[in-house]
């Protein structure tokens, strides 16, 4: 491995972006954390110039010299309690190779400082119960799990597709 893993900003008019963010977010979707299954091939067609088309979209890769290793996709939301801007964290997919050495740290940083930039209140994202490493990681980075009222419970992230 090279010592020097550098961050960019994603720019999906950049070939070599669009190539590593489909790449490695077909390595997550087979992960055992992100489903088990690649991407459809309708997706895998598609994805690039949706996110392309989303004034919300930001993301950041990490390259070992030409070598994508990282990635992370975010989404600006929105929060009306406190009527600011939300930074959501989508997707966070590191190399096993390349795990254990603080770079999810890195391109959460990264997400952190475009965000306060942006002037977002929050930074949210969803994470498996199962998965004990980025709970770990998360926690180490001041995520946490939140609660209105702590007499009514933790909030969960739940879904209903579509």
């Amino acid at each position: 491995m090279c010592s020097v893993i550098t961050l960019v900003d994603v720019d999906l008019s950049l070939p070599e972006h669009a190539h590593a963010l489909l790449e490695l977010i077909s390595r997550y979707a087979r992960d055992p954390m992100g489903g088990g299954e690649d991407l459809a091939p309708e997706v895998k067609a598609v994805l690039v110039q949706r996110l392309r088309e989303r004034a919300d979209y930001f993301g950041v890769l990490a390259f070992d010299g030409a070598t994508p290793v990282a990635l992370i996709n975010c989404f600006e939301g929105f929060s009306t309690f406190m009527a600011r801007p939300l930074m959501n964290v989508h997707d966070v997919y590191v190399e096993p190779d390349y795990r254990g050495q603080g770079l999810s740290r890195r391109l959460l940083q990264r997400v952190e400082d475009v965000a306060r930039l942006r002037g977002c209140g929050k930074l949210t994202l969803e994470v498996l119960d199962g998965n004990a490493s980025a709970i770990a990681s998360y926690r180490r980075f001041g995520f946490e799990t939140y609660a209105l009222d702590p007499a009514f419970g933790r909030a969960q992230f739940w879904q209903k597709k579509l």
